[in-house]
């Protein structure tokens, strides 16, 4: 019998600790499929946030560090400055990135640090219990926000907007995970993301919209349509920068 399908060879064959029908997995997968067809199994280095993706170090088979609350991006950048021939990406969290991380994101992307972040963005803290974070929406309820997210709790901000805006940054897109054409879209441009760092064009990052269906205190197909009709609609899809079309171009070398 010929075998059609199977798990990526850099995913680990483990248990997930995943709630029910939450999408981290999906994206672990995108992840790792692409880490076999680009090649970079042996030679990849990840850095797991704080938050629900604190155990992304289970689920792939290649090297993995930790790093503490939002310091994903600085140890990314020792790492790839001291072995600039690894292939490092961060995975993190919007409660990491967004929040507490906020620093070393943004002058990781001024700096233009040829690494690759990923931030999986649920607009909520998962695995503190479901409070506000930066990117939840108006009127959304949290454990923080219990009559809906006010004027008074500041207004979501869009990351792949802020980190597009960075001088040094070389690729970056927002996606999501709640369809299957999505899904194909999202490889796409975590594809790209992983070639501007391969080809030495500076920092790339992949905002990808996904759900909680645990803290949304919904189903999982509730929270999906929540993410094709609440979420798209604040924070809206597509490429923000993409300076490969530039190179190609011959307009930047």
């Amino acid at each position: 019998m010929k075998l059609l399908a199977g798990m990526p060879q850099a995913m680990s064959p483990v248990v997930t600790h995943y709630c029910p029908g939450c999408s981290h997995g999906v994206l672990h997968r995108i992840v790792a499929e692409l880490i076999d067809e680009l090649n970079l199994r042996e030679r990849t280095v990840g850095v797991a946030s704080v938050g629900c993706s604190v155990l992304a170090y289970n689920y792939f088979e290649t090297d993995f560090v930790q790093a503490p609350h939002g310091r994903a991006p600085a140890v990314a950048t020792g790492i790839k400055r001291a072995r600039p021939e690894l292939f490092v990406f961060t995975y993190q969290g919007d409660g990491d990135m967004a929040a507490i991380g906020t620093s070393e994101i943004i002058h990781a992307a001024a700096r233009g640090e040829k690494i690759t972040a990923i931030m999986y963005n649920n607009t909520i803290y998962g695995m503190t219990g479901g409070q506000m974070s930066p990117t939840t929406l108006m009127g959304a309820v949290t454990a923080t926000t219990p009559y809906g997210r006010r004027e008074e709790n500041g207004q979501p901000y869009r990351m792949a907007e802020l980190l597009a805006q960075m001088p040094g940054s070389a690729y970056v897109a927002r996606t999501h995970v709640a369809d299957v054409a999505n899904i194909v879209k999202t490889k796409r441009a975590i594809k790209k993301a992983f070639e501007a760092q391969l080809n030495g064009l500076g920092f790339s990052m992949v905002e990808v919209l996904g759900n909680c269906p645990t803290n949304w205190g919904v189903t999982p197909a509730e929270a999906n349509r929540y993410v094709l009709g609440d979420m798209v609609a604040y924070f809206p899809l597509g490429e923000f920068k993409d300076v490969t079309k530039e190179v190609l171009a011959g307009v930047r070398p």
